[in-house]
């Protein structure tokens, strides 16, 4: 559905200076990248505006949300959206739709009780209103934030699939037994370009402790067989290193093919260096490792 099998997944595309952001959209574009992926959470530019940002910026390159959260906007405003962007750019918006976490859910004054209910009644409610709308053709990808086994089921039965993030491939394959064939499986993969074991899962724990600190996180990594001596203290040397690829570019490309031969259809890489542009670097060092190249 357009998205590819290489992407990125970067927070300073949905927060970073537009000037910049422009920069390393047509940079990555230009590298061979399949897709961008963006958040959002408090900081961050508004879902759909970031991904106007950068779908103007580039010219093929698939834009997605990852994700737009369902407290920030009503079903009818998200599936208005959605089908805006994907009519002015076809081919090339993906949405991701996702519940967020209940610390951020309740900062915005709504309640985070039964989030599967929630999500599944407000999917419904966007096929409602796509009724009224301008449609897009071909119509962006819906893919849910999902984790465990009842959301990825629903990612299944109400989306075309799932864009999980913070997950190792064990994760992923489990997801695809889910999801069952003919559903996109589009994991997040953290990496930093380090050899030296201690400053790799510095940096590694650095990217990780407030993710850690996140119930949906911290349950689905349990729920992966993960105790809670590995999630102290930004994790575990066992956790790290399931969480985050390290090494050369070589020790990186192997996370990625495992996460293919674990079933996904594409993965979208995070840089952890926290400048936009040395993470770039590091994406232009990987690429040919994996097969990403110039298109013709």
């Amino acid at each position: 559905m357009g998205i590819g099998r290489i992407g990125v997944w970067h927070p300073l595309l949905g927060r970073a200076p537009a000037q910049a952001v422009r920069r390393a959209a047509a940079e990555l574009e230009a590298l061979g990248y399949d897709a961008l992926w963006y958040g959002e959470a408090p900081g961050t530019r508004e879902a759909f505006t970031a991904g106007a940002i950068l779908l103007a910026a580039t010219e093929r390159i698939t834009v997605g949300t990852g994700i737009a959260s369902i407290w920030a906007r009503d079903a009818t405003a998200m599936a208005a959206a959605s089908a805006a962007l994907g009519e002015a750019y076809p081919g090339r918006f993906a949405l991701g739709v996702g519940v967020s976490h209940a610390p951020l859910v309740e900062r915005r004054g709504h309640d985070y009780t039964r989030p599967v209910a929630a999500m599944s009644a407000y999917l419904d409610a966007m096929d409602r209103a796509a009724a009224d709308l301008i449609a897009a053709d071909p119509a962006p990808p819906r893919l849910l934030a999902a984790l465990r086994p009842r959301m990825l089921e629903l990612a299944r039965d109400k989306a075309d699939g799932a864009h999980p993030y913070f997950v190792p491939p064990e994760h992923t394959a489990t997801a695809r037994e889910i999801l069952g064939t003919g559903r996109i499986l589009a994991p997040e993969q953290a990496f930093v370009l380090e050899r030296d074991p201690d400053r790799a899962r510095r940096i590694a724990r650095a990217h990780m402790e407030p993710y850690l600190r996140l119930p949906n996180y911290a349950g689905n990594l349990r729920h992966l067989g993960f105790g809670d001596d590995d999630l102290a203290g930004g994790g575990s040397d066992r956790l790290v290193d399931a969480i985050v690829a390290w090494g050369d570019v070589g020790a990186v490309a192997a996370r990625v093919r495992e996460h293919l031969d674990a079933g996904a259809d594409h993965v979208a890489l995070q840089p952890l260096p926290p400048d936009l542009g040395a993470g770039v670097a590091q994406l232009a060092e990987l690429a040919p490792a994996l097969g990403v190249g110039p298109r013709r």
